[in-house]
């Protein structure tokens, strides 16, 4: 069977070390021999493993990012609650995979305060999606979908919060589960938000 190309197997290796031993303890050394190739020909790739991380992020987690530009781009396309629903779905998606690879950066703070540094330095970071997503409702409210008096920023903050804690309050659980499947959570999460930004709604 044909090897995959270098920088292929470069971010599959990251995605799976970033997962299982989390991002604080992933370096580029064993991505580099988890890949087989050198650490060299890693950096001939990626300037560094934040570069890497967010590669991970872009190219092989569930692509909120480009659900929300698309969105906020052409607004009007299917209902509010639709559109809504399929980005909590995305986005409980994303939370739940990026979670256990952020989780370890927590134990060490020298390490999460240069991450953050160098994701910020790429124009990246946890507080985009939110931004994605009020910039959307705020076209929404231009096209008289969503209220005047709504405010986008809060709201979008209440929907991905949502999914965000969604991906952290189950795994103390017994069973590790939300109580309700994923396409059932998107659209009550949706279906709740829509209650109370509509332009209806008082």
């Amino acid at each position: 069977m044909e090897q995959k190309p270098t920088r292929v197997r470069i971010v599959d290796a990251a995605r799976d070390l970033m997962r299982t031993v989390g991002l604080a303890r992933t370096t580029t050394k064993e991505i580099a021999k988890a890949a087989g190739c050198s650490e060299a020909a890693l950096y001939k790739y990626f300037t560094s493993k934040e570069e890497l991380f967010l590669t991970v992020l872009d190219e092989r987690l569930p692509q909120l990012g480009g659900l929300l530009d698309t969105l906020a781009a052409d607004p009007g396309r299917r209902s509010v609650e639709e559109n809504l629903t399929e980005i909590a779905r995305q986005a409980a998606l994303f939370y739940a995979q990026t979670f256990p690879v952020v989780a370890s950066l927590y134990a060490e703070p020298r390490l999460k305060r240069r991450h953050e540094e160098a994701v910020r330095a790429y124009g990246s970071g946890p507080h985009k999606p939110i931004e994605g997503l009020a910039a959307y409702l705020r076209a929404e409210q231009r096209h008289g979908r969503v209220g005047p008096d709504a405010d986008p920023v809060a709201a979008a903050s209440l929907l991905l919060g949502a999914c965000a804690q969604r991906a952290f309050a189950w795994e103390m659980t017994p069973d590790g589960r939300p109580p309700d499947s994923l396409d059932d959570f998107a659209r009550s999460i949706a279906r709740t938000l829509v209650g109370g930004i509509s332009r209806f709604s008082r």
